[in-house]
């Protein structure tokens, strides 16, 4: 038995499905901790397969490539003197569990299955796993060793059942998305089981894009007395070894551990969006984005996000102006690409605008102009770009925020039209926020120049979809501060209408917006993935029923 353990928290980053690719990086990382002498590797959760892998451990022909990678990564452990702690699916004649398994001395030491499954928000892990027992401690170099998986600590049983084995010590595997207020609820619940079982905690968590998922890292650990020892990067890989030793009364306590310094506000939210980004292009193999760059703020931002994810080389931007294009918006466009240092045209879209008012003129004969002739300008904008997307190959980029998808300010195979949508999960006014703070800030791992990025102009101007002369967003919405009040309300908080006009606002205007809503349904289940960043996305959060006569009433 020893009285000091070094233990390896690897942050991460897999991809779903490249089990190979999993597998290599695993023992990459392995013989890195190997020779900075440590007795412990702890992986994230399913690290071989990568999570979530949702429906794909469904498939027999993935569960078992996993183990296989296990027994291959198990082999290369013989000579080695670090333990290795990872994540697999594992089918037994009793179910499909989530696992974890210890490897050590060229052999599977150990496994343990996930107990308690999400089945909640973003989780659906109920619809795939089965539900492990209790488990019982893991004896590594001597010392009993508590492994529960994520959701496993976020009630009292596992780790009680696993103090009263005789744990000395809490080893967490996790895969936990990025919202705002994640870190400090994973803190705070981890203070919860050091407190309830007196033993020392490191929580790991993975790091990367997966669709609409952001792993933040930001793994930690306590000591315990439930003290911060340990902080790892926000929104970065990282391998870092903590040194523990057991003390008076077999308590253990941490003698060596890097401190990290983590992003918060609107540097987390903005790192996440960067780091969904890349790994959503890099991941599926794109060559780079492509959007539409309207002279507008949401398109600057989205810019500015793909240039800090991907370099300015790999973004190209295109004004498409139409006849209602203000000089502003030509200026401002390209202003912001010569800031950002991205490739820049123009292709004007008037000469396909008058081909479709020809053809269209005898069907449309008798009938005043209105939202077909507006939606006609954004489903040519994206078919140019589409076109050169299909040409040289690089994803478009949709630019809506999250306010005009609420109200289905957005134009079915126009503007929503993309791959992916970094602002997805934003609130206008939030857009704005962020705009004005990456002006202030390059982001760590930012590939993007530093300075202002986003001219002041666009910030500052009213929005406009310059559809029509003289348009803008307040002509038929409130002004945005009381609308994302309003739907942060009804979407975030799922308020009754009455809280909602308790806020302050109209109650006619509260009814519109609710109503817009929830006709917007449609819309929302075609658009393209976007990373979540607040309490409650659209897709994976938020599941409405498209036909839905509902509505709440006064």
């Amino acid at each position: 038995m020893t009285d000091t353990l070094r233990i390896a928290s690897i942050q991460a980053n897999p991809t779903v499905g490249d089990i190979p690719g999993n597998l290599a990086r695993a023992r990459t990382l392995l013989a890195e901790v190997e020779a900075a002498g440590a007795d412990i590797a702890l992986f994230p959760e399913l690290f071989l397969i990568g999570y979530p892998p949702e429906d794909l451990v469904l498939k027999p022909a993935a569960v078992a490539d996993c183990a296989a990678a296990l027994e291959e990564l198990a082999a290369d452990t013989a000579g080695l003197q670090v333990t290795a702690i990872i994540g697999a699916p594992w089918r037994t004649d009793d179910g499909l569990f989530n696992a974890v398994f210890v490897l050590a001395g060229g052999r599977i030491e150990a496994v343990r299955l996930k107990h308690a499954l999400p089945n909640y928000a973003v989780f659906d892990e109920k619809r795939v796993f089965t539900p492990g027992p209790l488990p019982a401690p893991v004896t590594i170099k001597g010392v009993p060793v508590g492994i529960p998986v994520c959701e496993d600590i976020w009630t009292a049983p596992v780790c009680d059942a696993l103090k009263a084995a005789g744990a000395e010590l809490l080893l967490v595997p996790n895969g936990s998305p990025f919202r705002r207020t994640a870190h400090a609820e994973r803190l705070a619940t981890a203070r919860a089981r050091v407190a309830q079982t007196g033993l020392p905690l490191v929580y790991l968590n993975q790091v990367g894009g997966q669709d609409e998922l952001c792993f933040d890292g930001a793994s930690f650990a306590l000591s315990a007395s439930g003290e911060l020892v340990q902080t790892l990067p926000h929104c970065r890989e990282a391998v870092s070894v903590s040194v523990w030793q057991r003390g008076a009364g077999g308590v253990w306590a941490c003698v060596e551990a890097e401190r990290h310094a983590q992003d918060a506000g609107l540097a987390a939210d903005y790192a996440a969006m960067v780091l969904s980004l890349r790994d959503y292009v890099n991941k599926n193999r794109f060559p780079g984005v492509i959007l539409g760059l309207s002279g507008g703020i949401d398109s600057a931002l989205s810019a500015a996000v793909a240039a800090d994810a991907l370099g300015p080389e790999r973004v190209r931007c295109v004004m498409l102006p139409s006849r209602y294009t203000s000089q502003d918006s030509l200026d401002d466009a390209a202003a912001c690409a010569r800031a950002l240092g991205v490739p820049y045209e123009t292709i004007a879209i008037e000469p396909a605008v008058e081909a479709f008012a020809a053809m269209l003129a005898p069907a449309f004969a008798g009938r005043a102009p209105d939202t077909t002739e507006e939606n006609i300008q954004s489903r040519t904008r994206a078919v140019v770009l589409m076109a050169l997307s299909n040409k040289f190959g690089p994803m478009v980029l949709t630019t809506g925020n999250k306010s005009e998808m609420a109200v289905g300010y957005a134009t079915l195979y126009g503007d929503m039209c993309g791959g992916y949508n970094v602002l997805k999960d934003l609130w206008k006014m939030e857009v704005y926020a962020l705009s004005a703070w990456r002006n202030e800030h390059v982001p760590a791992g930012g590939l993007g120049p530093a300075g202002e990025v986003i001219p002041a102009r666009i910030i500052s101007k009213a929005p406009s979809a310059e559809l029509r002369a003289d348009q803008t967003d307040q002509d038929s919405l409130p002004p945005y501060p009381a609308l994302d009040d309003m739907l942060a309300a009804f979407v975030d908080a799922e308020e009754e209408i009455e809280d909602v006009i308790a806020r302050g606002h109209d109650p006619e205007t509260v009814q519109r917006i609710q109503n817009l809503l929830y006709l917007a349904e449609y819309k929302r289940r075609q658009a393209p993935p976007g990373v979540k960043i607040g309490p409650r996305n659209f897709g994976r959060d938020r599941r409405y029923p498209i036909t839905n006569r509902y509505r709440d009433r006064l």
